[in-house]
């Protein structure tokens, strides 16, 4: 009799390392001292299960997993981030390795959250916050959605933004989050009677955000033109570059393939978050100017691992399904070294666009990613505009 009642109890009570773990999860990830809220969602089982993470409706998704033994294990080869869990007690915790750093995670089961404070203030719209970067900016560009009590917003800066920080008022404050498998954030941000924003980063840091105008009105300075923020010490000289392709074929600037052409060079590195934000846009364009005498071509610039065995950058290109030029440069520090013509660079990624020529008449330095609105969509607009202008001239825009 025991052995029958143990059988339909198995039967009944499927074991724990036979459970499925499909579906939405609450997710956080301890990151910078604080805990960060995620959407997360798993699908299949076995030695076939996925994860994916959100930037808003971008999805992040695991490139192999499998759930053995109680134990979740997720690679993200474009990323080079594995993220590693045990099943007990129906939550997930475990850890989150990636190039930035090894995060805690934790996942339960997803429950519908309380609503959010009624009377939100409104905050919709563009502020600015005054500060002094390391990059030589003088502000970021907060940009804000609203819909109602909930928002979407993201911290612009020269280089790129934080992706999609998305959340509810609640208490007196909006409190918002992002990780999509990077760039974990935690912002609080709590109008002030004076109508400034206070905004808190990941409980250490505190800025103060103004409107354009209030902080016109104080004399402070707008964010950085990312038009302008780097270029070439001598643009009377052509954009030149040598390095050796995926497949270890050299390629340089005065190959036949780039003769007369609008030549799109990218300075880009796997392992840069904006970089994989603009990576889909920059595909949709070569696919869009090609036969009309566009080149791209990728510089790809990596961490001293990747150098020999660039499997991060072919994942990311297999990811994005990437067909143009892509060039492995050197590492991360060589920089200055291996294209000595730049000035100032320190935005990753940035955009330079040659004339027929060979000269560079335009650059754009970082990339903002959907999360920034109409920045992105200005972005986008610029960079399809600079390339039909340049399409119709044979000399550099000066």
């Amino acid at each position: 009799m025991r052995a029958g009642f143990l059988l339909a109890f198995s039967m009944a009570v499927p074991s724990l390392w036979a459970q499925s773990l499909a579906g939405e999860w609450d997710a956080t990830v301890h990151a910078g001292g604080v805990d960060v809220p995620c959407r997360f969602v798993i699908s299949g089982e076995g030695s076939n299960v996925q994860g994916t993470f959100f930037n808003d409706q971008e999805l992040y998704r695991s490139t192999t997993g499998k759930f053995e033994n109680g134990s979740l294990t997720l690679n993200f080869d474009y990323t080079t981030s594995k993220l590693e869990a045990v099943y007990k007690d129906s939550a997930l915790e475990g850890v989150y390795h990636s190039t930035r750093g090894t995060y805690g995670f934790r996942a339960v089961p997803h429950v519908q959250p309380p609503p959010p404070s009624p009377n939100p203030p409104p905050i919709d719209g563009s502020w600015e916050i005054a500060l002094k970067s390391g990059k030589g900016e003088d502000a970021w560009q907060f940009l804000v959605r609203q819909n109602g009590p909930e928002i979407k917003a993201s911290i612009l800066r020269v280089d790129g933004d934080t992706g999609t920080l998305a959340g509810v008022w609640r208490d007196g404050k909006f409190t918002l989050s992002h990780f999509s498998g990077a760039r974990p954030a935690l912002l609080i941000a709590t109008p002030q009677p004076d109508g400034s924003l206070h905004l808190l980063m990941n409980g250490n840091t505190e800025y103060t955000a103004l409107r354009p105008e209030a902080a016109r009105a104080k004399g402070l300075p707008p964010p950085t033109d990312p038009t302008l923020h780097t270029g070439v010490k001598d643009p009377d000289q052509p954009f030149q570059f040598s390095f050796r392709d995926l497949n270890g074929k050299p390629i340089s600037n005065t190959d036949a393939r780039f003769k007369n052409k609008v030549v799109i060079v990218n300075i880009l590195g796997s392992w840069c978050p904006n970089c994989h934000d603009e990576a889909p846009f920059l595909e949709e364009m070569y696919k869009k100017y090609r036969a009309k005498g566009v080149e791209i071509v990728a510089l790809d610039f990596e961490d001293a691992e990747q150098l020999q065995d660039p499997s991060r950058m072919r994942a990311f290109q297999k990811r994005y399904g990437i067909d143009y030029t892509i060039l492995v440069a050197g590492g991360t520090q060589e920089i200055n070294q291996k294209l000595p013509q730049l000035r100032n660079f320190n935005a990753w990624p940035t955009t330079f666009f040659l004339g027929r020529d060979g000269k560079v008449a335009h650059v754009h330095a970082g990339f903002p990613s959907s999360a920034s609105g109409q920045k992105y969509a200005d972005a986008k607009q610029e960079f399809e505009e600079t390339s039909e202008r340049l399409l119709g001239v044979s000399s550099a825009i000066k």
